[in-house]
C-alpha cells in the first residue's frame, strides 16, 4: 500500500507541476511570477542548474532578462557570446565545453557570477521567422545536454513562444511610448522656453512693463488686445501669453484676419457643415480648433462688420454655430487679438464695433516701437546677429561701436522684423569678423541722428552728451530689470555699487519716482 501511494505520487507530481505551469502561461498577469515560472519549469524539465529567457532589444542591441538579478535587470551585448551568436544566426547551440569555445564571452560569467560548463541555446522566433530572443539552459547537472534535451527544449520554447511574443510586443510598445513621452516632454520644454517671457528681450521700461502684464495674467484666461506697429512682435507676445498660461498644453491657433476673403471668413472662423454647398465637406473652424487653448486673431481691425458681430456673439456666449448647421458647439478658449490700426478711430468712422472693442480689451498690451526703446537696440542687434550666424553656420561676428551708434540712431520703421532682417543680411554678406558702419544698409548709414523720445532729443548734441543720455537710460532700464536691487544692477552693468550710486546722483535719477511710475500703471 505505501508503495502504491509512492508510485502514484511519482506519476502525478509532474502532471501537477505541468498544470501549474499551464495556468501560469495562461494568466500572464505578473511579470516576475511569469518568468520565474518559466525558469523553474525549464530547470526541472532539462535538469539544468540555470535556465533563462533573453529578449532582444534592437534599439540598444542588447539581450535582457526580465527578472532582476541582485536588484538589477541583466543586460548583455547582443553581438557577443554564444547567446548573441544564437540570436544572429538563428541556430540551435549545444556546447559541451563552453570555456574552450571561441564564441564564448567570459564577461557573461563575470556578470552572472557563475562558471558556465555546458550550454543549450534555442532561438525564439516570431511568426514571421524573425528572431526576438534566445532561451538558454546552463550547466546540465549530470553530464552534457543530449539530443533528447534539445528536443525537450524546442518543445518547451514552442509552449512559451506565444506569451513571450505578447510580452515582447508590449515591452516594445512601452519602450516606444516612453521614448515618445520623453521626446514630447523635451519638445514642450523647448517650446515653452522658446516662447516664454524670458525671450521678450529688453531692459527698457516699456519692455519691462509689457513682461510684467504677461506675468500678472499668466494664471487667468482673460481675453487680451495687443496693439502696436508692424514688426513689433505682437504674435510673439501672444505666444508668450499662451505658453505661460494653464492652456499651454492645448492648441495655439493663429489666423490673419486681413488674409481672409470676405466670402470665406465665417466658414474659416466657425466651420462649415457637410453639403452646405455643392461639393463642400465638413470643416472645423478656428474657434473650435482652439478649444481649451488660445485663438490668436491677428489684424482684427481688418475683419468685416458682419463677421465682427458673429465674433462678438461667440465671445459672449462661448458657443459656435458652423455655417449651414443649426447645432451649437460649446467651446472654452482664450482670445488674443492684435492690430496695428487705431481701433478707436475705426469706431468713430463706423469701421469697427465698439462693443467688440471693449469685449476684446479686457487687458490691453501695447508693444513698443523700436525707436521708443533705443537702449534695447544693442541687445537685440547682437541677439539677432548671433541667431542668424548660428542658424546659417557662419562664423561669429561683432558690431563695431560706430556701426552700433548708427543702429541706435536709426528710426527702424519696420521695427524688430527690419532689425532682424538687417542682421541676417550682414551675417551673410560680411566676410570678416567685425561689422563696420560702411557695410550697413544705405538707409541706415545715411540716416541722420533723430529724437529718441527723450524730452530734449539728441539732435544737435555732442557725442559726450549723447553717450551721457544713453548711459542714463541704460541705468534706468537695468534698475527696472533688476527690480531696483542696486547690487544686482551694479553687477549687471559691470561696475561697483558705489559707482552705481555716484552715477545715479550725477544723472539725478529719481529711483522712487521710476518705481512708482511702473507700479501705478498696473
Amino acid at each position: 500500500m505505501p508503495e502504491r501511494v509512492k508510485k502514484e505520487d511519482n506519476i502525478s507530481s509532474p502532471k501537477r507541476d505541468g498544470s501549474r505551469f499551464q495556468i501560469c502561461l495562461k494568466q500572464e498577469t505578473n511579470c516576475s511570477s511569469f518568468f520565474q515560472c518559466i525558469r523553474d519549469e525549464a530547470r526541472r524539465r532539462l535538469d539544468a542548474e540555470v535556465a533563462s529567457v533573453f529578449l532582444l532589444d534592437k534599439a540598444r542591441q542588447e539581450l535582457w532578462f526580465p527578472l532582476q538579478e541582485e536588484g538589477q535587470i541583466l543586460r548583455l551585448d547582443a553581438r557577443l557570446g554564444l547567446a548573441g551568436h544564437c540570436v544572429s544566426t538563428g541556430e540551435t547551440l549545444n556546447v559541451k565545453d563552453v570555456q574552450s569555445d571561441d564564441r564564448f564571452f567570459s564577461g557573461i560569467d563575470l556578470s552572472t557570477k557563475r562558471r558556465t560548463r555546458t550550454l543549450l541555446a534555442i532561438p525564439l522566433r516570431l511568426s514571421t521567422g524573425e528572431t526576438f530572443g534566445v532561451f538558454e539552459a546552463v550547466n546540465k547537472k549530470k553530464g552534457d545536454f543530449s539530443a533528447k534535451d534539445e528536443h525537450v527544449a524546442k518543445n518547451f520554447v514552442n509552449e512559451i513562444s506565444i506569451p513571450l511574443q505578447k510580452f515582447h510586443q508590449m515591452e516594445n510598445l512601452n519602450q516606444a511610448r516612453q521614448v515618445l513621452e520623453e521626446e514630447n516632454a523635451q519638445l514642450w520644454k523647448e517650446i515653452e522656453g522658446r516662447f516664454s517671457t524670458q525671450n521678450l528681450m529688453g531692459n527698457s521700461l516699456p519692455m519691462q512693463q509689457l513682461v510684467r502684464v504677461i506675468d500678472q495674467i499668466r494664471d487667468s484666461s482673460v481675453d487680451v488686445l495687443i496693439t502696436g506697429e508692424n514688426g513689433t512682435g505682437k504674435e510673439l507676445v501672444a505666444k508668450a501669453i499662451h505658453y505661460s498660461s494653464p492652456r499651454a498644453r492645448f492648441p495655439f491657433v493663429a489666423i490673419n484676419c486681413a488674409a481672409l476673403p470676405e466670402n470665406l471668413v465665417e466658414s474659416e472662423l466657425f466651420g462649415i457643415g457637410r453639403g452646405t454647398a455643392t461639393g463642400v465637406d465638413a470643416r472645423i473652424g478656428k474657434f473650435e480648433q482652439a478649444h481649451k487653448g488660445t485663438l490668436f486673431l491677428d489684424e482684427i481691425g481688418d475683419l468685416g462688420l458682419k463677421a465682427q458681430a458673429k465674433v462678438l456673439r461667440v465671445l459672449e456666449e462661448r458657443v459656435v454655430e458652423p455655417v449651414g448647421e443649426r447645432k451649437l458647439i460649446p467651446i472654452s478658449i482664450r482670445v488674443v487679438a492684435a492690430t496695428n490700426t487705431n481701433l478707436e478711430e475705426a469706431i468713430k468712422v463706423g469701421a469697427f464695433r465698439e462693443d467688440l472693442y471693449y469685449r476684446l480689451k479686457v487687458v490691453h498690451i501695447q508693444t513698443p516701437a523700436l525707436r521708443q526703446i533705443p537702449a534695447d537696440i544693442p541687445l537685440l542687434a547682437n541677439f539677432f546677429l548671433h541667431q542668424h550666424c548660428t542658424g546659417m553656420d557662419k562664423p561669429p561676428k561683432k558690431i563695431s561701436s560706430a556701426a552700433m551708434r548708427r543702429l541706435v540712431e536709426y528710426d527702424w520703421p519696420g521695427n524688430m522684423r527690419q532689425l532682424s532682417n538687417e542682421m541676417k543680411r550682414l551675417a551673410v554678406m560680411v566676410r570678416g569678423s567685425t561689422i563696420n558702419e560702411e557695410v550697413l544698409d544705405l538707409t541706415i548709414k545715411n540716416h541722420s541722428s533723430r529724437d529718441l523720445n527723450e524730452p530734449d532729443g539728441l539732435k544737435g548734441k555732442s557725442l559726450p552728451e549723447i553717450l551721457g543720455e544713453l548711459e542714463q537710460q541704460i541705468i534706468k532700464d537695468t534698475l527696472v530689470a533688476c527690480q531696483f536691487n542696486q547690487v544686482r544692477t551694479a553687477a549687471q552693468l559691470g561696475i561697483s555699487r558705489q559707482g552705481l550710486i555716484k552715477k545715479i546722483n550725477r544723472y539725478h535719477i529719481h529711483v522712487k519716482k521710476i518705481r512708482d511710475e511702473i507700479y501705478k500703471s498696473f
